[in-house]
């Protein structure tokens, strides 16, 4: 079983945005000389650039019998069938239809989605809303670990 791994990286569009950043914070330093220019350039550019990472360096992973999602990590046989939520769907899942006790890890930017039921009778969260690239394969990666897991 090949272990499944996705990466949430922001859109190449947000990294323009990151040399926007810093060309304003260089607007901004201009009255005050070349160096703090060059200064403000850099540092806008950085200190948006590392957001910009941060956010999103967000991995899910399906390994070890387990799907780790940020800082949730469960036991594949806790979980439910998972259903993919195509555009629509999961715009509907992320406003009205939303359950505020649900593991939602969401990034706006990334249109499809996969709602998966948490069974386990101990933990409180209903569902996991997972963001994802790629749901069908996801959906396979959490079928094969429940598989090749031993039962629970």
């Amino acid at each position: 079983m090949q272990p499944y791994e996705e990466r949430l990286t922001a859109p190449r569009s947000w990294w323009a945005v990151c040399v926007l950043v810093g060309i304003v914070c260089a607007l901004v330093a201009l009255p005050f000389g070349t160096l703090p220019l060059l200064g403000a350039l850099v540092a806008g550019a950085a200190v948006s650039a590392v957001i910009t990472s941060s956010y999103g360096s967000v991995r899910i992973r399906v390994v070890g019998g387990s799907l780790v999602a940020e800082e949730a990590k469960l036991p594949v046989t806790a979980l439910g069938e998972g259903e993919i939520l195509d555009r629509e769907a999961a715009r509907e899942w992320r406003l009205h239809k939303a359950d505020p006790r649900a593991f939602m890890l969401l990034r706006a930017y990334i249109p499809t989605a996969v709602r998966i039921p948490v069974t386990d009778p101990a933990d409180p969260t209903p569902y996991l809303y997972l963001s994802t690239r790629e749901p069908r394969r996801l959906l396979d990666a959490i079928e094969a670990a429940r598989e090749t897991s031993p039962a629970a």
